[in-house]
């Protein structure tokens, strides 16, 4: 009995243990770049690490704001989120109507190209890829990974299924019975419908658009066309990099991610669990 009493409290406390040294590893990265970015290079490399900085000025962001032309690269962006996140929607919403509701001898191929598309590593179809972008005139322009960011993966398409499933065939027969077309059927019934699904999709799109630094700095290497993750390249090359630098333009470009995060959380969490409970 007394066992069994103590094993309870033990297993709460290695629990708690856990989940302290999880935050712990998640946290002090963080804190550690926070107080980097208040700090002159002399104190960064002399003082420790997690010693708080003698003044909270911010000297290092007016640097990163002029020099590295970080509105710019925010702007770039918005432009690569907004026409991405919304052509993707389209994209996505469309594709996962036709193989829900539709019938055709290639269907069960295209599921299997979409499968395989996610299973198999990204780099492995990179120089098929650029040979792309690059015959189609997109290099070195912001529509370059537009193109690329549009595409509708396998996870999409499951979740917009999952939606679709729960909508009565009967809707669409109703609506075909009254003179709608098709195209009527899916933009004045099925995607008003699919909202809630669209919305999650899309914050989890915009966050990964934002964060994305490869697809950018390959295809887009004009200095014109930085966006916030490349900005961060220029501050960690030898030409102007530095710690404290580097650091105040990580604050900054994690910013809109972390509001983004916090806004619209709800909604990313309610969105999958009502698509994981479709039936």
């Amino acid at each position: 009995m007394t066992t069994t009493r103590l094993a309870i409290p033990i297993k709460k406390l290695a629990l708690y243990f856990i989940l302290i040294m999880i935050c712990m590893i998640i946290f002090i990265p963080l804190l550690i770049t926070l107080f980097a970015s208040f700090k002159t290079s002399v104190e960064i490399g002399s003082e420790f690490a997690l010693k708080l900085p003698v003044s909270f000025d911010f000297d290092n962001y007016k640097v990163v704001l002029e020099k590295g032309k970080f509105l710019q690269g925010f702007g770039n962006s918005l432009f690569l989120i907004t026409f991405s996140v919304i052509i993707n929607s389209l994209l996505g919403t469309m594709t996962a109507y036709a193989i829900n509701r539709f019938d055709f001898r290639l269907k069960k191929i295209i599921l299997g190209l979409f499968v395989a598309g996610m299973i198999m590593p990204g780099m492995i179809t990179e120089i098929s890829r650029f040979t792309i972008i690059k015959n189609l005139g997109l290099y070195n322009t912001i529509w370059a990974p537009i193109v690329i960011y549009a595409a509708t993966n396998l996870v999409q398409l499951y979740i917009y299924t999952q939606f679709i499933n729960s909508i009565p065939k009967e809707l669409d027969e109703s609506a075909m019975l009254d003179g709608c077309s098709y195209f009527k059927v899916f933009t004045k019934m099925i995607f008003p419908l699919l909202l809630p699904a669209t919305a999650t999709l899309a914050i989890i799109k915009a966050v990964d658009v934002m964060n994305d630094m490869y697809v950018p700095y390959l295809y887009m290497p004009s200095s014109t066309l930085r966006t916030l993750t490349t900005t961060l390249m220029y501050f960690s090359s030898s030409k102007f990099g530095s710690w404290d630098y580097l650091s105040a333009a990580i604050i900054l470009v994690m910013l809109p991610t972390l509001v983004i995060y916090l806004v619209f959380s709800k909604y990313i969490f309610k969105g999958i669990v009502a698509g994981a409970v479709k039936s």
